[in-house]
């Protein structure tokens, strides 16, 4: 009974025209399966393309690909002692031999993604409102620090680090530049994004009580940028503190200098010690930053 009251109060099309909407829902199901080949079919061309100019031997990759898991293995027994072949977690003392100086290491590298990331976080907080396009109306200043973010994130920080490691020595302070060079590029292309997507009408209200550039900037943008400012600035800290733990892999300071001379030496059990403690530590600062962002990004959504 329903089916045939729906039926009769439902406008029925006529033939000729269900055929024409059916003609054009074929054609446009047929231009997407094109478009959907031809996507897979450049993909897969290019990926080949890749893979001969690289000179990817298939052979060698699964021919030494346990070599991959065999490396896990040694790392996880003693190699030399009195505990030789057996596993590191039957004797947490001789496997944590040096952990107080690796825990000093590894504040150390905190320390280093911690300047890094406020050094850098200032920069690109300076810098993000000249890259606006709604806050900058000059456009040779937009392009020109543009322009620099785009260099300051492009260069990888080991690079940096491994230039400053020349130009100043050995230690933490070339660790720290690299990070704020690469964290000002990077947080300087988000901050100035999160910049561009303000509400203008208070940037307005401000500058019709002649208020000057900076003024508006202070009273009418950074309330309304501050708390995504922040938990960008978290999560750059987070991926920090993974970079910094490399550093000292050119010398720049912090637990990756330890780490690098485990794993060139060959102490095995060493290595597996340091990388767990990375991990953990790495583990930790994602887990109180994560929450932090949350809270921030709370507190925006309640204003």
């Amino acid at each position: 009974m329903k089916s045939e009251l729906m039926s009769t109060f439902l406008p029925q099309l006529p033939d000729e025209r269900l055929q024409v909407l059916a003609r054009s829902y074929s054609e446009a199901s047929a231009a997407k399966r094109a478009r959907v080949i031809l996507f897979v079919t450049a993909l897969a061309g290019l990926t080949a393309l890749s893979a001969v100019i690289a000179v990817v031997d298939l052979g060698k990759l699964f021919g030494n690909f346990g070599n991959f898991f065999s490396y896990f293995d040694r790392i996880l027994t003693f190699d030399s002692g009195p505990a030789t072949g057996q596993r590191v977690w039957m004797d947490p003392a001789e496997w944590f031999w040096g952990l107080d100086k690796w825990l000093g290491l590894l504040a150390e590298t905190i320390l280093v993604a911690y300047l890094g990331t406020m050094f850098g976080g200032i920069a690109a907080f300076l810098l993000c409102f000249f890259a606006a396009a709604n806050l900058m109306p000059r456009r040779i200043v937009r392009t020109f620090v543009k322009r620099i973010l785009e260099f300051c994130r492009t260069v990888p920080e080991i690079v940096f680090a491994l230039i400053f490691v020349i130009a100043f020595g050995l230690g933490a302070v070339p660790g720290v530049l690299a990070i704020a060079i690469h964290t000002a590029g990077a947080l300087g292309k988000l901050f100035s994004e999160v910049a561009e997507n303000i509400d203008m009408k208070p940037v307005e209200g401000v500058t019709s009580t002649g208020a000057n550039w900076v003024q508006a900037i202070h009273f009418a943008v950074v309330p309304q940028v501050l708390s995504n400012f922040a938990s960008y600035a978290l999560l750059r800290f987070e991926i920090n503190v993974r970079g910094a733990s490399v550093m000292g892999f050119v010398g720049a300071g912090g637990i990756g200098q330890d780490l690098i001379e485990a794993i060139r030496k060959f102490y095995y059990a060493d290595v597996s010690a340091i990388l767990l403690l990375i991990i953990l530590t790495v583990m930790l600062i994602d887990l109180a930053t994560e929450r932090l962002r949350h809270a921030l990004l709370g507190l925006e959504g309640k204003r």
